[in-house]
C-alpha cells in the first residue's frame, strides 16, 4: 500500500480533531484504504499556543492500529526531544523549519533512523526556503492555515504555494512529497491535489461525520478528480 507514494493521492486524517481520550477503542475501525495514515500534530504551546500530546500517548495509541503514524512536530527546538518522537517509529516525522537552526541535521537524523523526513512550514515562510534543503527531506508540509488549532478556513494564497513547489520538484526530479494541512474540505481538496499535492490532511472534514471511513472515501472521490 505504501509504495510509489507519488503515484496517489494519500490521506491523513488529523486525529486532534476526534476524541483523544476514546481513539485507542475506536482506532481499530478505521479503513485503512481510505485512511492510509494517521497524522498527529505535536503542540508545545510555545512554538504554538495550544498543547496536545507527546510520545507516551503516541506509543499507547501504536498498540491499537496498523495505521501509519504521520507525527507532526509543532514544537520550539525539536532536536531536544526529536529521539522520543524517532523511538515512536512513524512513517513520517515532520519538524519546522521555522523551529530549529539546525534542520538539515535534524532531517538526517530522522532518516538514519529509518524514517521519512519531512519539512514544514508556515503560511508566512516562503517555499522557497526549502529548495536547497529537499534534498534531505522526504516530504513538504505546507500549512495552509496558521498552526495550532483545528478548523480554520483555508488560506486561498496556498495552491500557488503548493505549484510553485510542486513545479521546483518536477524540474529538479526531486523525490518529494507534499503534503497539505490546513482548513481542506469537499470544495477544496480537489483544487489542492490538481495544485500539486501528493498527502492530504484532514481533520473536521473527515472527524464530523458519524461514519468517517464513508466520508474519508468521498474525500478521496473528490480529491481524485483534481488528478
Amino acid at each position: 500500500m505504501l509504495k510509489n507514494l507519488t503515484d496517489t493521492i494519500l490521506l491523513s486524517p488529523s486525529i486532534i480533531a476526534t476524541d483523544l481520550s476514546t481513539l485507542g477503542s475506536v482506532v481499530a475501525t478505521f479503513d485503512q484504504s481510505c485512511m492510509h495514515f494517521l497524522h498527529i500534530d505535536v503542540m508545545d504551546g510555545s512554538f504554538v499556543p495550544n498543547i496536545t500530546i507527546g510520545p507516551g500517548y503516541i506509543q499507547n495509541l501504536k498498540q491499537h492500529t496498523d495505521i501509519p503514524l504521520d507525527i507532526h512536530l509543532m514544537i520550539e527546538k525539536p532536536e531536544l526531544n526529536l529521539q522520543s518522537f524517532i523511538d515512536c517509529k512513524p512513517y513520517f516525522l515532520t519538524i519546522h523549519f521555522e523551529s530549529t537552526r539546525q534542520p538539515v541535521r535534524l532531517l538526517q537524523s530522522i532518516k538514519n533512523s529509518g524514517i521519512k523526513a519531512g519539512i514544514s512550514i508556515n503560511p508566512a515562510t516562503p517555499v522557497e526556503q526549502l529548495f536547497d534543503i529537499l534534498a534531505y527531506t522526504d516530504m513538504v508540509l505546507l500549512m495552509s492555515v496558521e498552526p495550532g488549532f483545528y478548523g480554520q478556513t483555508f488560506i486561498p494564497s496556498s495552491l500557488k504555494k503548493i505549484e510553485k513547489l510542486n513545479t521546483f520538484i518536477r524540474t529538479n526530479n526531486c523525490n518529494t512529497l507534499i503534503e497539505v494541512d490546513g482548513g481542506i474540505n469537499e470544495d477544496n481538496i480537489a483544487d489542492v491535489v490538481k495544485a500539486g499535492a501528493n498527502v492530504i490532511v484532514a481533520g473536521s472534514s473527515v472527524f464530523k461525520s458519524s461514519d468517517i471511513n464513508k466520508q474519508a472515501r468521498k474525500l478521496l472521490e473528490i480529491a481524485k478528480k483534481g488528478q
